[in-house]
């Protein structure tokens, strides 16, 4: 999604929550990894000068803005009634750095027998409103439906906060203020619309909203009324409008129908782990004359140009990702979420279950942790560029210079065993 505000990242094998800057708040869906949302709620105490007299405060200074915004009085004022400050949501938003978990422990869950199994259920259920969308939209069903699956269970856990007192806590708070405050204004609208009443919005402890969880701002952009009875409605029991907007979105970022979002594939012996980066890209072709085959042994068929991902270096799973890939990662930025949506979309079809092994013996960096091998790495010649416990491009380029530097394997995967080295 490439968005201001905060979103859940993977980086190299562990899923990661991290802030980020500057963007484009419109495209984002969502900031965290439905399956992952409840691991969030560590309780931890906070410092909280901040108060419902405060946010009473603020609510009066931000009505002026959103007066201007547009927004009518009698909106704002019915759509602030018992509004207070929610202590949960912050404890939840400041804990997000410290919360890390293996891609192999969060694909357990995101493509889990019981998930799969229901997914096919809701695939049967909808298949007739399903193929309207996709026939519509050019966005292959099951993939929407693991979006949908990801994102609230198929509709069984859409959040149940409530959304105007969710994005004035988090717009008050300070931290990304502007971002929600964005939102809020959003939502606000989306009120003044008609589309759904402020004791209906509900959502998540963030503000997403809906069977697939859309922040107010992309509901603005990318929300369909399918169903043609004048309301985008995506918070009822009906998925219909909400699973046609998740397919106006990804057609809106260029989805292909029939290509596959990746392919897992075997590694040749001798392979340059170097080469294993997004901007790499090759025809699959190309791949299989460097012998990289799919799991049974044969050229990956030509979808297109394509990457080599290896989300737990060289001692996990491969995969050769096409543009479908950078599609979902509109939705979500983590590579364990595209990998999820992904490889759920096509277990739902009667796909087999991943064969390459994870290194399950190793367990995720804590973000002190992160923060750790970034200073180590900077102190050995190997410079991170920022210390900030995020495992992104730059941090991966040092490790993966350290690795060639060391004679390791250059995967660039940032491992419990690889800071044990530097320390």
């Amino acid at each position: 999604m490439r968005i201001s505000g905060f979103v859940v990242s993977l980086v190299i094998g562990t899923v990661v929550a991290s802030t980020v800057t500057a963007g484009a708040p419109s495209q984002s869906l969502r900031p965290v990894l439905r399956p992952l949302a409840d691991a969030l709620a560590a309780q931890q105490p906070i410092e909280a000068a901040a108060s419902t007299k405060g946010l009473q405060r603020w609510i009066k200074g931000y009505k002026s803005r959103a007066l201007k915004a547009g927004i009518s009085a009698v909106v704002f004022d019915q759509a602030f009634q018992g509004v207070q400050y929610n202590a949960d949501i912050i404890k939840k938003d400041r804990n997000q750095n410290e919360f890390t978990k293996t891609i192999w422990d969060y694909l357990d869950s995101a493509a889990s027998d019981a998930r799969i199994r229901n997914g096919k259920a809701a695939l049967n259920k909808h298949n007739a409103t399903l193929q309207k969308i996709e026939k519509r939209y050019g966005v292959d069903k099951e993939v929407v439906v693991a979006i949908w699956g990801l994102e609230s269970a198929y509709g069984t856990f859409k959040g149940s906060t409530p959304v105007i007192e969710a994005l004035a806590t988090l717009a008050y708070d300070g931290r990304r203020g502007d971002f929600f405050e964005e939102q809020l204004t959003a939502a606000l609208s989306i009120l003044q619309n008609g589309d759904v009443t402020a004791q209906n919005m509900k959502g998540s402890w963030a503000g997403a909203m809906g069977h697939t969880q859309f922040m107010p701002t992309s509901f603005q952009s990318y929300a369909v009324d399918f169903t043609g009875d004048g309301k985008r409605d995506i918070w009822s029991g009906d998925p219909t409008d909400a699973l046609a907007s998740t397919a106006a979105y990804l057609k809106h970022f260029g989805w292909k129908k029939n290509q596959p979002w990746g392919v897992e594939v075997r590694l040749p012996k001798g392979f340059d782990y170097a080469s294993a980066n997004r901007e790499n890209l090759k025809n699959p072709s190309e791949w299989a004359r460097l012998g990289i085959k799919d799991m049974r042994g044969r050229a990956v068929p030509n979808h297109g140009k394509a990457s080599i991902l290896l989300p737990a270096g060289a001692q996990g799973a491969a995969f050769m990702i096409f543009q479908n890939f950078d599609v979902i990662e509109h939705y979500n930025t983590a590579d364990a979420y595209v990998i999820g949506v992904g490889h759920l979309s096509d277990r739902i079809m009667g796909g087999p279950a991943i064969q390459g092994a994870w290194p399950r013996g190793d367990r995720a960096l804590t973000y002190k942790e992160r923060i750790e091998l970034q200073k180590r790495l900077t102190k050995a010649g190997f410079d991170t560029k920022k210390i900030d416990g995020k495992i992104g491009p730059l941090t991966i380029a040092a490790v993966r210079e350290y690795q060639r530097a060391e004679g390791m394997v250059p995967d660039g995967y940032a491992s419990l065993t690889l800071l044990k080295t530097l320390r």
